[in-house]
């Protein structure tokens, strides 16, 4: 977080009004401002998550006056995962847009779990568990390890498998295959424990990865096989639902106590706002590009999920990370989305 020094207010203010009027905003918002966010994002600008955080950011500059300016970063402009990471955490960076399954759960563990395989069946139980006691037990983890998180988790989507080899139809397509799964202990464990030949990337590196066969496949939602082209280098998607992914709305501590309580209130209320209308975006979009991504080369294939699975109860996959995780946060993920190993 920075100051606007007073020296450079006239100046500032002069440009901000340009560009706040440009877009829409009352002269009387368009001053320096008092406090500026940046928000660093590892998708392209075009998804949903940056679009909303735009939306959210526009807001809060109105309704404090133009005290708070929240700028978005998108597509790893500021850094991969791990870097923004660092970056929030030495204050460089104000504000992080993580997955709890990805880098987080290398400080964190437990904010992995409700990426575990196959976990939830689809977005009720999603949200039950997400909006509900489970969120709030991993808000809290994200708290003591001296974050502020906002209430309400950014979607993501369901996760599919694409790869340049062959459709991947039950277990043993995945034999060898080599993929890309994001810094994470979870995701390794799980596509090694149905087989595959995990290889964990930052995002920034996966197009190129892909490109040059460093490695044969990705997974991920299809807003970001498509916002990020990953149709161009891949020729098979095979629908696995094998994850739910999202991010938390992470802020720096010491950036975030500089804010007048009133400031925080508004703040939140809009990232949270906005954070509900992505999901409506992302969930609709998720289900909807299958055919544009037809038109654009890419091969889909249904899958039965249930052989894969039998085939993570074999491996000892879900018992293992059963004792990862605890009783406590299993029950709360049980809660919502059923018994699961």
């Amino acid at each position: 977080m920075s100051r606007a020094p007073l020296s450079r207010r006239a100046v500032v203010a002069g440009t901000l009004s340009a560009g706040l009027i440009g877009a829409g905003i009352p002269l009387r918002h368009a001053r320096a401002a008092e406090f500026v966010f940046k928000l660093g994002t590892d998708v392209p600008d075009t998804h949903p998550i940056n679009i909303h955080a735009r939306k959210a950011a526009d807001a809060i500059r109105e309704q404090t006056n133009g005290q708070v300016d929240l700028q978005i970063f998108s597509n790893n402009q500021l850094g991969g995962q791990s870097d923004m990471l660092s970056q929030l955490r030495s204050g460089a960076l104000e504000c992080f847009a993580l997955s709890g399954v990805n880098v987080l759960s290398t400080i964190i563990p437990t904010s992995s779990i409700y990426g575990l395989g196959f976990a939830f069946p689809d977005y009720d139980a999603v949200w039950r568990g997400m909006d509900g006691p489970l969120g709030q037990h991993l808000r809290g983890q994200i708290e003591k390890a001296g974050f502020v998180v906002m209430e309400r988790i950014w979607d993501n989507g369901f996760r599919q498998i694409t790869n340049s080899v062959r459709p991947i139809r039950e277990p043993k397509d995945l034999q060898g295959l080599k993929i890309r799964v994001p810094v994470s202990a979870l995701w390794t464990s799980l596509f090694r424990s149905l087989g595959a030949a995990p290889t964990s990337l930052n995002f920034a590196e996966v197009y190129s990865s892909l490109q040059t066969r460093v490695v044969d496949g990705q997974e991920n939602p299809p807003v970001i096989i498509n916002t990020a082209k990953i149709y161009e280098v891949q020729r098979y998607c095979s629908v696995t639902n094998h994850m739910w992914d999202g991010w938390w709305f992470l802020i720096n501590r010491r950036a975030w106590n500089q804010l007048p309580p009133e400031t925080k209130e508004i703040f939140a209320r809009n990232v949270n706002a906005a954070c509900l209308e992505e999901r409506k975006d992302v969930a609709r979009l998720n289900a909807s590009l299958r055919e544009e991504l037809v038109a654009k080369g890419l091969a889909f294939n249904d899958v039965d999920t249930a052989p894969f699975k039998e085939e993570l109860r074999r491996s000892g996959f879900y018992a293992e990370w059963r004792k990862r995780f605890g009783d406590e946060a299993m029950g709360l993920l049980e809660t919502a989305a059923g018994r699961l190993g």
